[in-house]
């Protein structure tokens, strides 16, 4: 129905303007210094449960519509091979400490903090996301799936350099120190010889519990 995919794009568009327009930019920085630390993160988080809230309903609601493309045997593989890298920087980008994530700015004070998954990227989680968006894309071409994948794609490769500018701002030469041996795109800070890849130190722990929770998603599907 009409009223659905209404629906599901105004869901998008808030979702979107909610992290790009406020918490990505100097309205960011001014609304704590408003009306506090406290109540901006609370606001911010009931926004943010709100707008994924609003995406689910709106998302099952607007299903069914005919695909423009379907699922064959080789997008199948492809779309387990993605889905597997995606969970390989899912799961350390939620479990290493990162001056990119909410509240681990105090991270960067550490003399040792770029190791692990940070060699390859300062953004680990959202280029997962953005990987674990694409895959679905590639596999789902109804029109609800486009723009449900699509905005979290979008907002997934945004959002890295949303951050970047954020940190910056608010942390100026200990944040500059910190970029200068990382890179935003996956494997570019040791492609340029700033950085070694050592599986190792990310933690096997970590690459394991991936596949792991990969291989149960794709048995779930």
């Amino acid at each position: 129905r009409p009223s659905s995919i209404f629906s599901l794009l105004a869901a998008a568009a808030f979702f979107l303007a909610i992290h790009l327009l406020v918490s990505g930019t100097r309205v960011r920085d001014a609304l704590p210094g408003r009306i506090g630390q406290g109540p901006y993160m609370g606001l911010f988080s009931l926004s943010s449960i709100a707008g994924l809230v609003w995406l689910g309903w709106a998302f099952a609601d607007a299903r069914g519509q005919p695909a423009y493309w379907d699922l064959s045997p080789l997008t199948r593989q492809i779309q387990l091979g993605l889905q597997l890298l995606a969970m390989l920087l899912i799961v350390p980008g939620l479990t290493t400490p990162n001056p990119t994530s909410v509240r681990q700015e105090g991270a960067l004070d550490r003399a040792d903090i770029v190791k692990g998954m940070l060699r390859i990227t300062r953004h680990p989680f959202l280029w997962g996301v953005a990987i674990w968006a694409a895959g679905h894309l590639l596999v789902n071409g109804d029109p609800a799936s486009l723009v449900l994948f699509g905005t979290m794609l979008l907002l997934a490769l945004l959002g890295t350099a949303s951050i970047d500018a954020k940190r910056r701002r608010a942390l100026g030469p200990k944040w500059d120190a910190f970029a200068a041996q990382t890179s935003n795109l996956p494997f570019g800070a040791i492609a340029a010889g700033r950085q070694k890849l050592d599986l190792g130190e990310i933690g096997w722990w970590r690459l394991l519990l991936a596949v792991a929770i990969w291989a149960l998603l794709a048995w779930a599907h």
